[in-house]
């Protein structure tokens, strides 16, 4: 048997087949038991009124009985079957439809004068009569106290012969059941369509093509909230993706360079032996420095995303004196903080941040850095300003990005990776705070934002 494409064969195990199972099941029993309850609603409503009519057909008969003369039977359309019989079973009076054998064999006592009952004889329609017991005072005066009994009677109705109602109720009842499992495999089956659909399109995208998306129903409803939440997984998946394959080939550029240079002055010392191994070697050092320098930061890159950091009480402001104390050559650092700005973090990799950007700020100020630190609500502010040519306002992110280097840094800092600044942000980012260059009326001005740290 060949099976289109596309097409969804319900399995034993599938949440369709399982959902339907469940509610055939449940609605069986359900309709059992309604079925049930109907049948004995219905018998006993036609029981009762089909006997309280002959008990009033037998009950006015005997009222009628009086000293001397006992009035002929007065049988009804509803209750045709009247006859009086004595002790001995024989039928004394009768009506034109009851015939001359008794009706039943019940004898009804003094204390229980009235029963109503439902005979059967074998090969004969069942009879729905009461039969009552001619109270012993009349009796006595009639046939001197000889009991005698009154049995007024009906047919049974066709509704009650043999299993006919319950046929009928119960037909009604597996109708109502296969109506409801019928309906629930429909509608399993139009809630779990675009669920299939979403199963066939994820098993399509593969790591060569993160372009695909899953089909989105319209609505607010669960599905289309996966729907949703997939593809926004698939964008971001998509996204860092493409960001690891061009951080990829930017490493290899970079790395490319240093790995070309070393290999060159290799090549040379072998070709020309008389050139002497320490000035082989001498060349080939700066090669491999800056290879280092690029690996080392690498990995502190890939280290800081991947690796959550140890936190500790850090007070911004002596940090940042700290640091500016420490750079004593180029252009001088002047730094204002205020008391008590402390945070939360790791106070290696905060140390960094503002290092790396006085280091740059002195790359390219002409005559003197600012840094402060500072609580502004509940941040903390770190600013570090030069008096340079600034960040033009289309660059000021992009030299956020790895490996991104302006011009001006090229030459000012022909040997520098790219990666510094990259970085300064990943430490911000990962202590929960930003990094980013703002508005300033000279230079460029570099404001760290961290949480600062209360109680």
């Amino acid at each position: 048997m060949s099976i289109r494409p596309g097409v969804f064969l319900p399995l034993p195990h599938s949440i369709r087949v399982r959902v339907t199972l469940t509610v055939a099941a449940v609605s069986v029993l359900v309709a059992a038991v309604i079925a049930t309850g109907l049948c004995l609603l219905i018998r006993h409503r036609i029981e009762s009124e089909v006997f309280k009519e002959t008990r009033r057909v037998a009950t006015e008969w005997i009222g009628l009985m009086e000293s001397g003369q006992i009035p002929p039977p007065s049988p009804t359309a509803r209750v045709p079957l009247v006859q009086l019989v004595d002790s001995r079973g024989r039928v004394t009076m009768a009506g034109p439809m009851a015939g001359d054998r008794p009706l039943s064999t019940v004898r009804p006592t003094e204390e229980n004068r009235f029963q109503d009952v439902t005979e059967c004889p074998e090969s004969e329609r069942c009879v729905m009569l009461t039969a009552g017991r001619v109270p012993s005072l009349q009796a006595w005066e009639l046939w001197r106290g000889e009991p005698h009994f009154v049995y007024a009677g009906t047919d049974q109705p066709p509704a009650l012969r043999g299993h006919r109602l319950e046929f009928l109720v119960g037909s009604g009842g597996a109708l109502l059941a296969a109506l409801w499992t019928w309906t629930t495999w429909r509608a399993a089956g139009r809630i779990l369509r675009p669920i299939n659909a979403i199963r066939q399109r994820m098993s399509e995208i593969t790591a060569n093509d993160l372009s695909l998306r899953v089909p989105q129903p319209s609505g607010r409803d669960e599905i289309a909230q996966l729907a949703r939440a997939a593809n926004q997984t698939l964008g971001r998946l998509e996204a860092a993706v493409t960001r690891q394959r061009e951080f990829a080939a930017v490493v290899s550029h970079e790395l490319k360079s240093p790995l070309t240079g070393l290999r060159t002055g290799l090549e040379e010392a072998l070709l020309y032996p008389e050139t002497e191994a320490r000035q082989a070697i001498a060349k080939s050092l700066p090669a491999a420095d800056r290879m280092q320098q690029i690996i080392d930061e690498l990995l502190a890159f890939a280290r800081l995303r991947n690796t959550p950091c140890s936190s500790e009480p850090v007070d911004l402001g002596a940090l940042v004196r700290d640091e500016a104390a420490a750079r004593t050559t180029g252009v001088p650092v002047h730094a204002r903080t205020e008391p008590d700005v402390r945070v939360l973090g790791n106070r290696v990799q905060l140390a960094s941040i503002v290092t790396n950007l006085l280091v740059n700020a002195q790359r390219h100020a002409t005559g003197q850095v600012d840094v402060s630190a500072e609580r502004a609500g509940d941040q903390a502010l770190v600013v570090v300003l030069d008096d340079g040519d600034g960040v033009d306002e289309e660059d000021r992110e992009r030299i956020f990005e790895p490996f991104t280097r302006l011009e001006a840094g090229r030459r000012l800092d022909p040997g520098g990776s790219g990666l510094g600044l990259a970085l300064c942000r990943a430490i911000a980012v990962a202590h929960e705070g930003s990094l980013c260059v703002e508005e300033s009326p000279r230079g460029a001005r570099f404001v760290l934002r961290l949480p600062l740290l209360t109680g």
